[in-house]
């Protein structure tokens, strides 16, 4: 279980504070305009920054000030951060080994990733020569190869088309199903969230205002939802 404990940063005039739990293999989708606190919230959930009071506990375990590389943390974020001087393959062991010293074994883990995400015999390209959704999945495959139990998600389908953002979503889904990954994902479309989450955290001006679970919920939205809908 990834439990939240009153958390609490400020930056440049902006405060994020909340409290919250989520299950071992629960998906949550953070959900809010722009400025409201998502990607600062992944952001101290990965490492990169560090909360001013509060606690992360994961498992029970204290995680509020672990280094990044020791955080049970795999991280995609909107842009993919695809390195366009590397074939697909190297690019997707990124995520095993940062100095691509590769064994055998290694390699054979990147080729089982790709197929994974549909991406199989397409190691030796460079990501140019992708489509936007190729490049989307390449992201995903260096993503699962980290082999983390908890997934965060930074609007990384929001260049898509819709077409491709909902197989995008359907993939991660199948996958984190599969895998019981726990997943947070910051997204500005209720639709998205509805495809891959379970439960709905709206926040607004750094704060969480609604926890509802996504089940069933159009049927009688919450008032702080309804212009979501």
């Amino acid at each position: 279980m990834l439990q939240l404990d009153e958390l609490s940063l400020t930056q440049d005039g902006f405060t994020l504070s909340l409290s919250g739990g989520i299950p071992a293999g629960g998906r949550v989708a953070l959900l809010g305009p722009s400025g409201s606190g998502k990607s600062t919230l992944l952001s101290v959930l990965a490492g990169f920054d560090w909360p001013d009071r509060g606690r992360i506990l994961w498992h029970g375990q204290d995680i509020t000030r672990a280094p990044v590389a020791a955080r049970p943390v795999s991280i995609l974020f909107q842009d993919g951060n695809l390195f366009p001087h590397l074939d697909v393959a190297d690019n997707v062991a990124l995520g095993l080994r940062p100095d691509l010293r590769l064994t055998q074994a290694d390699r054979a883990r990147v080729e089982e990733s790709l197929a994974q995400v549909g991406l199989g015999g397409l190691g030796a390209r460079r990501p140019a020569t992708l489509s936007g959704g190729q490049q989307a999945r390449v992201a995903l495959a260096r993503m699962l190869l980290r082999d983390r139990p908890l997934a965060l998600l930074d609007e990384p389908f929001a260049a898509l088309d819709p077409g491709l953002r909902t197989e995008m979503l359907a993939l991660v889904r199948e996958i984190a199903e599969a895998k019981a990954l726990t997943l947070l994902m910051a997204c500005h479309d209720l639709r998205d969230a509805e495809r891959l989450c379970d439960r709905l955290w709206l926040l607004e001006d750094g704060r969480k205002v609604l926890d509802v679970g996504l089940a069933g919920l159009r049927d009688d939205p919450p008032a702080a939802l309804r212009a979501w809908l």
